[in-house]
């Protein structure tokens, strides 16, 4: 599957950036061992030093690339200060990379609660316990915070916290990559144009 290069008429078959997302998420999802929706996500500090780190992507549709976090975590701080992210998909089982550039918008507190609300209750523990990206004295200071969290709450709902919440990267830019031999790889960019794409192949 891998070793037949893509053509022009193979992305002509659409233009719309996110059904192309879909179709490799979908095969992905068949291929990858772990978390085929874990993606790299890129900020800059105030001083514009980039950070990276992996999180999954929990949604997309055609606004964009959704993702969950604690606001006060060094990605919270940075993507609110900027309001721009990079992230970087990259399939290993199918040689495959997705890169994706854009503004960021926050998602609405009923998107955010809806998915807080699938969460495993051990995961909805430690959205409060956390204090992410923040120095911890000791292990058993954050499972002291645990016991802490769960003793409060018992057997009732846990509510979202006001600090954790989505953001949503609505790109301006998509590539689409598939490795090829001798390093002559396929490159297919989207661009966003008001309300559509335009198309453009780049060398390897």
């Amino acid at each position: 599957m891998n070793d037949t290069p893509l053509t022009s008429s193979d992305f002509a078959a659409t233009q719309n950036p996110f059904e192309l997302f879909g179709t490799w998420l979908d095969e992905a999802t068949t291929t990858e061992i772990n978390d085929p929706n874990a993606v790299a996500v890129a900020t800059v500090d105030p001083t514009g030093m980039p950070n990276v780190r992996v999180v999954l992507l929990k949604e997309f549709d055609a606004r964009g690339y959704t993702f969950y976090t604690n606001y006060e975590s060094a990605k919270g701080q940075e993507i609110l200060s900027a309001r721009k992210a990079a992230m970087c998909f990259h399939w290993k089982s199918l040689r495959r990379q997705v890169r994706i550039r854009g503004d960021v918008e926050l998602v609405s507190d009923a998107e955010a609660d809806a998915y807080y609300n699938t969460r495993p209750r051990g995961s909805r523990i430690g959205a409060w316990a956390s204090q992410q990206s923040r120095p911890l004295e000791s292990r058993d200071v954050l499972e002291k915070a645990v016991a802490q969290i769960t003793k409060r709450y018992g057997d009732g709902d846990i509510p979202r916290p006001a600090h954790w919440s989505g953001f949503r990267i609505v790109p301006d830019v998509i590539e689409f990559w598939r490795d090829m031999p001798y390093r002559l790889h396929d490159r297919i960019v989207f661009t966003r144009d008001g309300e559509s794409w335009t198309t453009e192949r780049l060398y390897p």
